[in-house]
């Protein structure tokens, strides 16, 4: 099975470059990298763009200022201040996590700076009794960055109900966008259970049995330097430095984690 999914990421590595070769614009690009360089956007945030590659990531989505996006679990908003600007006169952005505090920190946004997050659309994520959610067959682009191990830690039917629901979301033809922290294949898949780290073929597989495809995949937040294998996770790693100052000069040199990238698609049917 492992031998089967390696040879997957290799032929669909191939499918990505040449997708990103030939059909993402230099218009596409300059438009993101307008939002990436907002006067909106915290140093704090714009600090960690050398690890996350928001312009190259976007565009390897092929995200248009006119699509209707939803980002799932934003915590923070780090993707919010880039995406909430790009989206803000002819598209729409949704953003959908847990609907008692989970969508905090963009509420927190919308507080501080409404003229830029006053159209921010909350939703609820997983759906919620009585909350938002985002209507079935709507969304242009599904987008959700290091975030399939919280849904994994939920076990492994909440997430395949997670990607289900994903798929109910978009469009015949939209793109489901996935940045996670990388397991290798030959490591124990027991270790998805609690580092934080995922298996390709592990997401590959939950997102075909919701019904995706997959389009490609780009190296664009590979980090070779992180090898996955910390007592602590890999939230050893920064942003979060779990051991503190134990050690930190060693996991500033790797920087945030291995990354990766995936872009599938919901069939035209």
């Amino acid at each position: 099975m492992r031998a089967i999914f390696a040879n997957l990421g290799v032929v669909t590595i191939a499918i990505a470059v040449t997708s990103v070769a030939t059909g993402q614009s230099a218009n596409l690009r300059g438009d993101i990298a307008k939002a990436v360089a907002g006067a909106s956007r915290t140093p704090a945030n714009v600090s960690r763009d050398r690890y996350r590659h928001p312009i190259q990531t976007l565009a390897f989505f092929g995200v248009k200022p006119t699509d209707k996006v939803v980002e799932l679990i934003p915590g923070g908003g780090w993707y919010t201040e880039i995406l909430a600007p790009y989206l803000n006169a002819r598209g729409t952005y949704y953003a959908a996590g847990g609907w008692a505090e989970g969508l905090d920190g963009i509420k927190k946004l919308q507080m501080a700076n409404p003229t830029v997050y006053a159209k921010v659309k909350l939703a609820a994520f997983p759906a919620t009794e009585g909350a938002p959610v985002v209507p079935a067959g709507s969304a242009d682009v599904v987008l959700t960055f290091r975030n399939i191990h919280n849904l994994r830690f939920a076990g492994v039917d909440r997430t395949q109900a997670a990607f289900a629901e994903m798929y109910r979301m978009l469009k015949p033809g939209g793109t489901l966008g996935i940045v996670e922290h990388r397991l290798p294949e030959t490591r124990d898949a027991a270790a998805e259970e609690k580092s934080g780290y995922m298996k390709v073929s592990s997401v590959v597989r939950f997102a075909k049995q919701a019904g995706f495809e997959v389009v490609g995949m780009s190296e664009v937040n590979a980090n070779p330097k992180d090898k996955a294998d910390y007592p602590d996770g890999v939230w050893t790693l920064p942003p979060s430095y779990q051991l503190k100052d134990v050690d930190r000069a060693k996991y500033a040199a790797i920087g945030e984690s291995d990354r990766m990238t995936i872009r599938f698609v919901k069939p035209k049917k």
